[in-house]
């Protein structure tokens, strides 16, 4: 079996990482090079500890894109442009970009290259013929996926209000006043209530499938005390029995490879370490309430990466992907 040439750029961050430790052990990849400018020459297990006995690659501060399928952007937001005006990434070289760069449709094309919103569980048959991949945000995946059965039936009829705990992780490596272990321990903060940045994302996607609607969604993001995963908790009216709604998703999600909808309360260590979305719902009077959780480093963002690498290439969705979480 031919395996699919994967070049990783940016890759000393946590997206970076995840990205590798998935790929190396992907049977259906040869992982060709992982860009690093302020790590050349160094082991990437110097970096990333855990990969010491997975592999002896080294970063490179060279780009040679003659002998790779696929590159992923595992850089910042703003600088995946920047990388790809400035470095002549051959046309028959596809992209996976993980910055929120070309996720909005008013800025989703460059030059000759037109990126797809790589929301599998929406947009599986488009991602499966597209060249270049704009990755979701991590709280625009989550959010997304206890939002999306609704907004396809129609029925997001009023306000949706959102509260959802992220780790650390979701911050990315550089150190910053609240990444400390020493504040973020024992602690827990809003941040960006009502204006976080993905709700952009998330409205341009329940659009895309409910043209009408036209309500708020109100998000109040929380900065959590843990490393990874996000854990969303979401409301709105619905008149719907219990029953019928389960239908609904269970029905939707029918036939997507991670996402599922359970009939106990979640929790996120079920989904920590795994490329999974669980979702469970309850019924409280009039209100529908929606539970989404997923892993921010891996469905919401290197995992799901390579899911649209996947569909790209024509391999199972699940491969590479089979990651477990732990039980305790």
């Amino acid at each position: 079996m031919k395996r699919v040439k994967v070049g990783i750029i940016g890759g000393a961050g946590y997206t970076g990482g995840e990205a590798i430790r998935i790929l190396v052990n992907h049977d259906g990849v040869e992982l060709v090079f992982v860009h690093s400018n302020s790590n050349a020459g160094n082991l990437l297990s110097d970096v990333h500890a855990d990969l010491l006995g997975d592999t002896d690659m080294r970063f490179t501060g060279e780009l040679d894109f003659s002998g790779v399928d696929v590159i992923f952007l595992c850089v910042g937001h703003g600088d995946a442009r920047k990388f790809l005006e400035a470095n002549p990434v051959p046309a028959s070289v596809r992209v996976i970009d993980l910055s929120q760069d070309f996720r909005l449709a008013a800025g989703a094309v460059l030059g000759e290259r037109t990126f797809v919103y790589g929301l599998p569980e929406m947009n599986r048959e488009k991602i499966r013929e597209a060249c270049n991949i704009a990755n979701p945000g991590c709280f625009a995946t989550c959010l997304q996926l206890g939002l999306l059965p609704l907004a396809a039936a129609g029925l997001l009829r009023s306000d949706v209000h959102i509260s959802a705990a992220t780790g650390s992780t979701g911050a990315g490596q550089k150190l910053a006043a609240t990444s400390h272990f020493s504040w973020r321990a024992n602690n827990l903060s809003v941040y960006k209530a009502f204006e976080h940045q993905h709700l952009r994302e998330i409205g341009e996607s329940i659009r895309s499938l409910m043209p009408a609607f036209d309500s708020a969604i109100d998000f109040i993001p929380y900065r959590g005390d843990f490393t990874r995963g996000i854990l969303a908790s979401i409301y709105t009216d619905c008149d719907r029995p219990l029953e019928e709604m389960a239908a609904l998703y269970k029905e939707y999600y029918k036939d997507a490879a991670f996402t599922f909808v359970s009939d106990k309360n979640i929790n996120l260590k079920q989904v920590v370490n795994t490329n999974k979305c669980l979702i469970s719902l309850e019924k409280h009077g009039d209100k529908l309430l929606v539970v989404s959780a997923i892993d921010n480093l891996l469905k919401g963002a290197s995992g799901q990466a390579v899911q649209n690498m996947n569909l790209m290439f024509g391999l199972d969705q699940r491969a590479g992907l089979r990651l477990k979480a732990a039980a305790f």
